[in-house]
């Protein structure tokens, strides 16, 4: 489910076979020096622990393995590059955040690499901020959109879980989104809707990635 764009069917195919494609783990890193050489397009995924990130990156590719899922928060402690052949797209999953048993000087250091990274990388196109349906923007998804728009990085906000609440309350959330999302210097307008475990909306972020990464 996309708000405020149609995507052709066109569109729609090539984001299937573009992510039809054998997409693998390419490397994680930890800090600037070790970051791959910039090529191609680059999307980010971002979100508070516990959103669903691994299981979104998993449903776009169609390898339920490829990004790792944890129950624990703050596990996925790097950014994670995931590549597939002959596609200018590379994914990178980065650190979870919003946990609240990490020591504060690991929060610290996770918090300068993506900081980092964000200011930094060239190909960097667009961070998807993925927010939990269920809860809506919390303030520490506040608090990602002030360092995103404090980067000067496009991000658009991806919603999980949706299959999780009732349509009226997506209508609501969505247009309560939307609000705030106005208010900010670096958001993309267009929200997605997306459920890993019903599949729902993820043709639509495929054919959006796909736009993004060929234009």
């Amino acid at each position: 489910m996309s708000e405020d764009q149609t995507y052709s069917n066109d569109d729609l195919e090539a984001g299937r076979l573009m992510f039809a494609r054998q997409w693998d783990f390419l490397t994680s890193v930890t800090d600037m020096a070790n970051l791959p050489e910039a090529a191609g397009i680059e999307i980010a995924f971002a979100g508070r622990s516990n959103v669903g990130k691994s299981s979104l990156i998993n449903a776009l590719t169609g390898r339920k393995g490829l990004a790792r899922t944890s129950s624990t928060p703050g596990r996925t402690q790097m950014l994670n590059f995931f590549v597939a052949p002959e596609t200018p797209l590379t994914i990178v999953d980065m650190p979870g955040y919003g946990y609240a048993q990490a020591p504060k000087e690991m929060v610290d250091a996770w918090t300068a690499l993506v900081f980092s990274y964000l200011r930094g990388r060239p190909n960097l196109r667009r961070v998807i901020l993925l927010i939990d349906s269920r809860h809506g923007i919390k303030k520490n998804d506040l608090e990602a959109m002030e360092l995103l728009d404090k980067a000067a990085v496009v991000y658009q906000v991806v919603l999980t879980k949706a299959d999780k609440i009732k349509p009226p309350q997506l209508v609501r959330l969505i247009d309560d989104t939307k609000e705030i999302l106005r208010k900010r210097v670096a958001a993309y307008p267009e929200i997605i809707a997306t459920s890993s475990e019903k599949n729902k909306g993820v043709d639509e972020l495929r054919a959006a990635l796909c736009v993004l990464a060929n234009q």
